[in-house]
């Protein structure tokens, strides 16, 4: 019996051959994108050029080929004709004259000799074929085509009964132009518009090299100055992208810098008075509990102060966090963030959306970027409108209040870490919103509100 076939034969079969056409593959092509680039435009025009060749042998070199060597033919043989009906030497020698004089055929009669080969000394082109098969099929003799004797003159030997019928004939009625030239036209042609694509495409592939250079440099922690679009529309996107990314590190590193160094100097003030109360208590001796109520006060007091601002580095340091981007409903949102503002002590809060407005955010950062806000104008105004509209191609949501506003001159500072305008506050509050609005993409401004006070504008791109 014949065993049955392995399935997993079929299986790794194909597949092994597959890798070794990819390994081949991989292994004769190029391996820089210019030479891909190149390669990609140069077959193509390789293949056209090579179509191109043969249209022309097929539709009009071969064509006019063959009604010319059969125009010359038709003329030798109809002069062997009437020569053979006319054997006498005078009528011989008027025809010959009279063919030279109007078909341009000069011939010569070889009595007594006869041919040493046959066929044609091949020249480039169709040419030399057509002309010895219309020979072989007009005359029925064997005959021989000598093209390179002489340059201007295509000589034509003719077996006959009692000898060699030479036929000189002008070589511009057979060969309509030397074919070399349309060959170097075309290779000519080939190469002038392969170094121009491979000109253009050396300055793209110049621009993708630099984008990866500083990369590379930067990803090696090199500080580099931004890159300078150019080249197609897609690379000079891919360049501006690259250095909103490298402002955007830049200022997470400086803004994180900026937070270890506060975190190390407003620490150590509660840290220091927790060291000193402690060194302050008695050592030894009976210690009544009420004398110690002060200092345990004190230091409880000191520990929620270091708790309060830890919180609020941590929420700075998460900033936008893993959170998946969703879309959400602007007015939903503004509504909660209204309700919530309103337990916490909020006067009057008004919310008015036109129409749905959907944009693509990570809620809970978003989410936190409109309590800060809101719980910044609770604390200096009595009533706050939430408001978002359309824009082009972005939503735009308005945060106004009819407090006391921010002065033009420290508009740009307040969003800077531990800028606060009040005790107790770490101002990290609009530095953690700058940093969310920024992660997706948008932009927050601080501008006089038309109630009086202060109006936040923050755009979100869809």
């Amino acid at each position: 019996m014949t065993p049955p076939p392995d399935p997993l034969s079929s299986v790794n079969g194909p597949s092994m051959g597959a890798r070794h056409l990819d390994r081949l593959v991989r292994r004769v092509l190029p391996r820089s994108l210019l030479g891909r680039m190149l390669l990609i435009g140069f077959i193509p025009l390789l293949v056209t050029q090579g179509i191109s060749l043969e249209l022309f042998y097929g539709n009009y070199l071969k064509i006019v080929s063959r009604r010319l060597s059969a125009g010359v033919v038709n003329n030798i043989a109809m002069t062997i004709d009437v020569m053979e009906r006319y054997p006498a030497p005078s009528d011989r020698a008027w025809i010959l004259r009279d063919v030279h004089e109007r078909a341009q055929l000069h011939m010569s009669w070889r009595e007594g000799d006869s041919l040493q080969r046959v066929g044609s000394n091949h020249v480039l082109g169709p040419v030399d074929d057509d002309l010895v098969r219309d020979l072989r099929v007009a005359l029925g003799r064997p005959a021989f085509v000598d093209w390179k004797s002489d340059r201007r003159i295509v000589s034509v030997f003719i077996q006959m009964p009692d000898g060699v019928l030479r036929v000189d004939t002008p070589r511009k009625r057979l060969d309509v132009a030397p074919v070399w030239l349309f060959v170097a036209w075309a290779t000519g042609s080939a190469l002038v518009l392969f170094c121009i694509a491979a000109f253009f495409m050396r300055n793209q592939v110049r621009a993708i090299r630099r984008l990866a250079r500083a990369a590379e440099l930067f990803g090696l922690g090199r500080d580099i100055d931004p890159i300078h679009p150019e080249g197609a529309q897609e690379i000079r996107k891919a360049a501006v992208a690259f250095n909103r990314m490298r402002d955007r590190i830049f200022r997470f590193v400086e803004q994180r810098t900026s937070v270890l160094a506060g975190v190390s100097h407003d620490l150590r003030t509660p840290l220091t008075r927790l060291r000193l109360t402690l060194a302050m208590m008695p050592r030894q001796g009976q210690v009544r509990a009420e004398d110690l109520q002060p200092d345990i006060e004190d230091m409880v007091a000191d520990i929620g102060e270091m708790e309060h601002m830890i919180e609020g580095y941590l929420s700075f340091a998460r900033g936008e966090g893993a959170e998946v981007p969703s879309m959400v409903d602007v007015g939903e949102l503004l509504t909660e963030v209204a309700v919530a503002a309103r337990r916490a002590g909020a006067g009057d809060i008004s919310v008015h959306v036109a129409r749905p407005l959907g944009i693509v955010v990570r809620l809970a950062a978003f989410r936190r970027v409109l309590s800060n806000i809101v719980e910044n104008a609770r604390r200096h105004a009595n009533r706050i409108w939430l408001s978002a509209r359309k824009k082009r191609n972005a939503t735009v949501i308005y945060v106004d209040d009819d407090g006391c506003g921010i002065d033009e001159s420290r508009r740009e500072s307040v969003f800077r870490p531990f800028e606060s305008g009040r005790d107790g506050g770490t101002g990290l509050g609009l530095a953690i919103a700058r940093d969310i609005i920024h992660a997706h993409g948008g932009e927050i401004r601080l501008e006089s509100s038309p109630s009086g006070g202060l109006r936040v504008r923050i755009i979100i791109p869809d």
